[in-house]
């Protein structure tokens, strides 16, 4: 018997009456042809009694076609939902509608072993010369699914932690104030972990950030959650609302906690944490705003010393509004072209010729005046404006150092320095690749200048954006070398052309030894790996002939120029020996 004498056309929401002429010829084709499918096709009679079980069916559910045959259907039925197949059964062979044809549906279906898996099923009735008939294909989507689940868990969880990220931790502060109004955020930040990383490297920073989420998750409740917002950074989220006092006390929990000694790749580390709270409706509006104020607490427990707990007040509500403000007036700085770039020149320490210039931002202020990086820079790198900020720095020295060309400045490269954000989210590689295409310069004239606290923080992530850029032949410089312990274990993993060594240690070349033997540490072990040492903040030729004794490759320092506007550059290098004179 089969129901493969129906006709395509047959299929719809009721079930149709068939022409069967010729019905033998059209099941001599369609039979193998179902037979060699790869998705389970089933057919049953108006009881439910199976018909037809392909070898699709027969991989799919681990049944022989001849043990099934004249079988109830709903043997592929998972128990509990017997009884609602049956009824549906029922209303078809009486004639009803059927709501489960016309489109696939996802149903559970059980193995002969037991197990359960999802399937997507199209479901097919008609009527022919054996009446009702009904059909269904199935595929086996465990793997589909399997990998939406895998998905959604990258999109909403942190990859180092497993634990809820900064999205999904909103969402759930916001789920929470809709359905009760309330809710308190408690965010917990390590105070030396920079140490930690600094003194034995990311791999044990990472695996103290885990040990710690471990038994973070294990002093809160079922109901509560716990998310890692970023570095070091954990948020948790309380289940019930509770008194200022209470909280504290759970505050203190959490920092008594985290006191306790970590077992880490051999190491015991004695690390100690901040912790900073804030309520709403008391002190937030919305989950955003909860987040903010509860870092602010934060930032002033660990202002205050670290290994304590605060309350977000209107103290830190004034300084938020200050700095809302002051965003405020930067977007509108940007939007109104009051940004612009100097230019200091870096110089070749052998012939003291111009190799080429640092690009610096400065914020020419309508009310205020020219305003220097130290006056905010702070607030704009964690500002969503600093990706922007960023491209446009990145455009406008590519643009500077083509006209110089034009004009016959000798300069072989503009250097630009980069926001952490601008590897985080920015299309940072397209970034370069149009501006070195629209000012037709090549990838070497242009080199991309990185902090120490970008190379403390990098993943993966960050680093592949520089890797693909310094593969082009970008060049890529470590700003600010030799101030912090990591900077060794990082020029392993970074993908570096030149070392710019502090001018903290240049300062004091003439009075201090231990600064000497930084200084012609530095040099020598960038040479070993094949980089270029630019020495920072030069000010005396006592102080250049020394790095020029010591090999250093280049210089940049009040000693030659300040930092310029652009038309002082070009009058200023108009030709190619630089003649010191001091302080210009």
């Amino acid at each position: 018997m089969t129901q493969l004498d129906a006709k395509a056309e047959t299929i719809g929401t009721r079930p149709q009456r068939i022409d069967c002429r010729n019905r033998d010829r059209v099941a001599d084709i369609l039979i193998p042809f179902a037979h060699v499918a790869y998705q389970a096709l089933i057919t049953t009679d108006a009881a439910g009694r199976i018909t037809f079980w392909n070898h699709g069916a027969e991989k799919m559910f681990g049944y022989d076609s001849t043990e099934v045959e004249g079988q109830l259907i709903e043997l592929i039925v998972p128990e509990r939902f017997r009884t609602a197949h049956r009824e549906g059964m029922a209303r078809v062979a009486a004639g009803a509608p059927s709501q489960m044809t016309g489109r696939p549906i996802e149903v559970i279906a059980v193995r002969r072993d037991g197990t359960e898996f999802p399937a997507e099923m199209s479901l097919s009735i008609w009527v022919g010369p054996l009446g009702l008939g009904i059909g269904a294909q199935l595929q086996d989507i465990s793997e589909r699914r399997a990998r939406e689940e895998r998905l959604h868990h990258l999109a909403t969880h942190d990859d180092l932690t497993g634990l809820l990220n900064r999205n999904s931790f909103r969402l759930r502060i916001e789920g929470q104030l809709e359905k009760t109004g309330v809710a308190t955020v408690l965010v917990v930040d390590l105070d030396d972990f920079k140490g930690v990383n600094d003194g034995l490297g990311h791999a044990v920073g990472d695996t103290l950030l885990q040990a710690l989420a471990l038994r973070l998750s294990a002093s809160i409740a079922s109901d509560e959650a716990l998310a890692r917002l970023g570095g070091d950074e954990f948020a948790i989220l309380l289940s019930e609302t509770q008194d200022p006092c209470g909280v504290g006390l759970r505050a203190q929990v959490l920092i008594d906690l985290i006191s306790r000694p970590f077992s880490v790749c051999g190491h015991q580390l004695h690390v100690s944490g901040s912790v900073g709270i804030a309520m709403a409706p008391l002190h937030a509006r919305d989950a955003e705003e909860l987040v903010v104020r509860a870092d602010l607490a934060l930032f002033r427990a660990k202002h205050d010393g670290g290994r304590r707990y605060r309350l977000f007040d209107t103290g830190m509500e004034r300084q938020l509004s200050a700095t809302r403000a002051f965003q405020d007036e930067l977007r509108d700085a940007f939007k109104g072209r009051q940004f612009e770039l100097h230019f200091q020149p870096q110089i070749g320490l052998a012939d003291r010729r111009l190799i080429g210039a640092e690009a610096l931002l400065r914020w020419r202020h309508p009310t205020r005046g020219l305003l220097y990086p130290q006056s905010f820079l702070s607030v704009l790198e964690t500002h969503a404006l600093a990706v922007e900020v960023g491209s446009w720095v990145i455009d406008e020295a590519c643009r500077c150092l083509a006209s110089w060309r034009r004009m016959g400045i000798p300069a072989r490269r503009i250097s630009v320095n980069l926001f952490a954000a601008q590897l985080r989210a920015g299309p940072l590689v397209d970034v370069i690749n149009d501006a070195l295409t629209r000012h037709e310069l090549a990838p070497e004239d242009l080199e991309l200048e990185i902090t120490e606290t970008i190379a403390l923080r990098h993943d993966s992530r960050m680093l592949e954006p520089l890797r693909e850029i310094h593969a082009r032949g970008v060049g890529i410089a470590f700003d600010d070398f030799g101030t912090g312990f990591a900077s060794l274990s990082t020029l392993k993993d970074f993908p570096l052309t030149s070392l710019k060594v502090d001018r903290s240690f240049v300062q004091d070349l003439g009075t201090d030894p231990h600064s000497a033997a930084i200084v012609k540490g530095v040099v020598t072990i960038g040479h070993s790996l094949g980089l270029n040492v630019i020495a920072e903040g030069i000010e005396t030729a006592d102080q250049e002939a020394l790095l020029r004794e010591w090999s250093c490759d280049a210089g940049q320092g009040y000693h030659y120029a300040r930092a310029i506007p652009s038309n002082e550059f070009v009058a200023m290098f108009a030709g190619d020996r630089v003649a010191a004179t001091g302080h210009r």
